[in-house]
């Protein structure tokens, strides 16, 4: 039996999160979604992600400090990252300067490269 790829959504707007979980779910991945940064960290827990695709500008936590908190609990976890806002760019250089590397996606982002994308990480 072939393990299906498991993916957390997570992103404050949830109509986003539920609409790119539909389309993920359409292409054969277990998608979970969160709809905050302090979800994501709990339900990661639960689930414990191949992949975390996340926004980046949220209100509890930011993106970029689930994915640097992720990476510390889960280091085999993939982080993918998008944002909608120039704010997103200043956050990923503080990450970078601590070590932290993360892929960032423009929004909106088209499904079919979101799925080439993902392809690729789960490879």
């Amino acid at each position: 039996m072939v393990r299906r790829f498991k993916i957390l959504v997570v992103d404050d707007e949830q109509a986003i999160a539920d609409t790119l979980a539909v389309i993920l779910k359409q292409s054969g991945f277990d998608v979970y979604t969160a709809y905050c940064g302090n979800q994501a960290i709990s339900l990661s827990e639960q689930i414990e992600p191949d992949l975390v695709l996340s926004d980046v500008m949220m209100p509890d936590k930011n993106g970029i400090e689930v994915a640097s908190e992720l990476r510390e609990k889960f280091p085999h976890c993939k982080i993918l990252l998008f944002s909608g806002s120039a704010t997103a760019a200043d956050l990923l250089a503080k990450a970078r300067a601590s070590g932290y590397d993360w892929e960032i996606l423009a929004k909106p982002v088209h499904p079919k490269d979101l799925l080439v994308r993902l392809d690729d990480m789960a490879a």
